[in-house]
């Protein structure tokens, strides 16, 4: 049964992250303002994939964007075995997904089963807005090898976690890279990666491949299975697209693109982009070549590699035939320099070199010419001039006949042979002594060519002894005895491997390596924690400076009044700074901030006519000082507010409000009019505001002169009060 082959098409795939935020490929389907899990606000499609559509999403439980990738609930014609099969790796890796901790990946937050709808499977990452490396390969490639290094190393640096940490990506390429719109370089779909184990390897599924025509490495096409340098070759074939702006192979079809990474080698860029440094070329080489045993061991290995290219270039180093030689593919290095020596096997016939290589593609082979052009690639044994392969055996005879080829050494039934001449047979004698010193120098000489090639080829170089999962000391006394030298190359962090183990070395384990050459050792500085800052007090883009220090990242954040820390300043943290919570957190932690809106505005009405007592008490629970100030009025009453001050706008606890309370209408004294005439009494009382009312005296005349008055003379009464004159 064949193999159902489903390789993306470079022409026609997305990422699953691939759109930015303003993307205008982004379209609303039957997704779209769904509350998935009664949690996730599905908006926009950003992406679609063959197994998923990803989303853009707002978590309403922490009122943040994420992006959503929600699973096909049908998955074209797979089976529903198959189907089912998707869905359990979906779950099962993106659960190992999770685990990476690293500020060059995507982050995942969570992963679930929508059990309320159609039980639909999703994954929730990080939202990362901008664009990806596709969109900076079409508008930037070719690019310097300066700024190609230095997109490459973030990437790199990503999958290097990944690899720490037993994880292959199998889907490495632009469109998975994303690029934030403040420059942040994040490798998108880990939810997708296989852990590495010993027994499953296979990047299969049900018979069908996953992975992205364009950067199958050759082992992948083969064999199907899948390591850290499978993630190398993808990685490398980046940095030739990044160099050159085109890809290094290319085809009518998938199967064709597919074809040449198995038969072809990736070209120099040089050859494509005149100008490049050879030692950019030998990096380029080195993570593509297609026998997987030559290439950098993991992407930290390859990471190495590109520090030191990325050295020689800002040294404006043009020409490093050391670098050249240390980082060129063996194979490929023999063959550029034109040598040619014997092989220490035996070559394989054409047939059998296509044993193991899928039927799809086997068939795409175009004819036996080309078939036959696999004997002159990087793994094809080198013969000696002149030598040839015989078809049943494959055993090498030199190009000159020897004694046996060249008929037999008794002669007497040749025609015209006269057994009695002795002459002729003692001429014979001389000849058959020189051909035979001939072929014994020719023997030594093929022999002293395989032993010198055997020596150069294979016999001067040792095996690289494993130090992996040693402690460093350990590791280097082990690479010592071996008689080799061991150097620290780079420390890592690592959430699986303790500090000070080795986690990594280049050579890698089991590799040729010349005696008393050095081995290049990552050890692991453990896993990567930090301390809270302390971010009271600071901005909101101070404090997300802050932990950006610590790879921390602002998670929620909430705006409150606050009588003591200025407009825009942070109060408070969750987790709280100084606190247990606040130690030894991994990277990439969200932190909750609470940010001062400053303090807090009282707005002021108009509290005219209200009671000033009552008032009052209000205004001071309010945190305000309330200042009072008597004054007589006609109009309001007694104890009533006939003023404030200010008299609108917003005022602030501890400001001070100014209330003018009415004492009622002001007091006059009651003159006296004793024996005064009456009209004169009458004015000179209403001239006061006061209301008079005559009576008669217990005495009575004509009623022409005032007597007394009630109130008596000398009393305060109010204005307007009634006074009764009394008249005789």
């Amino acid at each position: 049964m064949h193999r159902r082959v489903a390789v993306h098409d470079d022409r026609r795939a997305r990422g699953d992250l691939a759109a930015s935020a303003g993307d205008p490929a982004r379209i609303s389907d039957h997704q779209s303002g769904r509350l998935l899990d009664g949690r996730y606000r599905i908006g926009s499609r950003i992406a679609r994939g063959g197994m998923a559509s990803v989303y853009e999403a707002t978590d309403t439980r922490l009122d943040r964007t994420v992006a959503v990738k929600i699973m096909h609930t049908g998955l074209g014609d797979a089976s529903a075995d198959a189907e089912e099969s998707f869905a359990r790796r979906f779950v099962r890796e993106a659960r190992a997904a999770a685990r990476l901790s690293h500020p060059n990946v995507v982050a995942v937050y969570d992963q679930g089963r929508d059990d309320t709808g159609d039980g639909t499977i999703y994954l929730v990452m990080e939202y990362v807005p901008g664009h990806t490396l596709r969109d900076t390969i079409t508008k930037e490639a070719p690019m310097s090898p300066e700024r190609a290094l230095a997109i490459l190393e973030p990437v790199l640096s990503a999958l290097a976690s990944a690899h720490r940490a037993g994880l292959v990506h199998r889907d490495v390429k632009p469109e998975n890279v994303l690029i934030a719109d403040d420059g942040r370089i994040k490798v998108a779909d880990f939810g997708l990666a296989k852990a590495i184990s010993a027994d499953t390897q296979h990047t299969t599924t049900n018979g069908v491949l996953i992975g992205t025509v364009s950067y199958l490495a050759p082992e992948l096409v083969i064999e199907q299975k899948a390591d850290a340098r499978a993630d190398v070759y993808a990685a490398g074939v980046i940095l030739f697209e990044l160099l050159t702006g085109t890809k290094p192979h290319t085809g009518e079809s998938p199967i064709a693109v597919a074809y040449r990474h198995v038969h072809h080698d990736v070209p120099a860029p040089s050859s494509v982009v005149p100008g490049i440094p050879a030692y950019v070329d030998a990096l380029v080489a080195r993570a593509t070549t297609r026998d997987p045993s030559l290439r950098p061991a993991d992407a930290g290995v390859l990471l190495h590699h590109v520090r030191r290219v990325a050295h020689a270039l800002h040294g404006g180093v043009r020409e490093d035939d050391e670098l050249v030689a240390d980082l060129m593919p063996q194979a490929r290095r023999g063959a550029e320099e034109g040598g040619a020596g014997l092989s220490d096997t035996k070559p394989e016939p054409v047939s059998s070199l296509w044993d193991g290589v899928p039927d799809w593609v086997r068939s795409e082979q175009p004819s036996d010419r080309e078939a036959t052009s696999v004997l002159q690639g990087p793994t094809a044994p080198r013969l000696a001039a002149g030598t040839t392969v015989e078809p049943a055996t494959g055993t090498r005879t030199a190009g000159t006949r020897t004694a046996a080829a060249s008929g037999p050494a008794d002669d007497t039934n040749h025609p015209g042979h006269r057994g009695d001449d002795s002459t002729h047979s003692g001429a014979q004698r001389p000849r058959r002594r020189r051909r035979l010193v001939l072929l014994v120098v020719l023997a030594v000489l093929l022999a002293s060519l395989g032993s010198a090639g055997y020596w150069f080829g294979w016999g001067r170089y040792t095996d690289t002894p494993s130090v992996v999962g040693l402690e460093q000391a350990a590791a280097v006394a082990k690479l010592e005895k071996a008689g080799l030298q061991a150097q620290v190359a780079e420390e890592v962090y690592s959430e699986s491997t303790a500090k000070g183990v080795v986690i990594g070395t280049d050579p890698r384990p089991g590799a040729r390596i010349l005696p008393e050459d050095s081995v290049a050792l990552t050890v692991s500085l453990g896993p990567e924690r930090y301390d809270l800052p302390e971010l009271a007090g600071l901005t909101l883009e101070e404090a997300e400076s802050a932990l950006g220090e610590v790879k921390m990242l602002v998670g929620r954040v909430t705006e409150q009044y606050s009588e003591t820390v200025p407009k825009g300043q942070v109060v408070s943290s969750k987790p709280s700074y100084g606190t247990e919570a606040a130690l030894d957190l991994p990277v990439n932690t969200a932190v909750s901030l609470v940010v001062s809106k400053g303090r807090k505005p009282i707005p002021v009405r108009d509290w005219t006519g209200r009671d000033a007592d009552e008032l009052a008490k209000n205004l001071t629970g309010r945190g305000l000082k309330v200042k009072t100030e008597d004054e007589f009025s006609e109009d309001v009453a007694k104890g009533e507010v006939i003023r404030q001050q200010p008299r609108s706008g917003n005022v602030y606890k501890g400001d001070t409000v100014t209330l003018v309370v009415s004492k009622g209408p002001p007091l006059v004294t009651v003159p006296g009019v004793r024996l005064s005439s009456t009209e004169d009494a009458v004015e000179k009382l209403e001239a006061l505001g006061l209301v008079v009312k005559k009576r008669r005296a217990s005495i009575y005349i004509n009623g022409e002169v005032a007597w007394a008055t009630d109130p008596a003379g000398g009393t305060r009464v109010r204005k307007g009060s009634t006074i009764v004159l009394y008249i005789v």
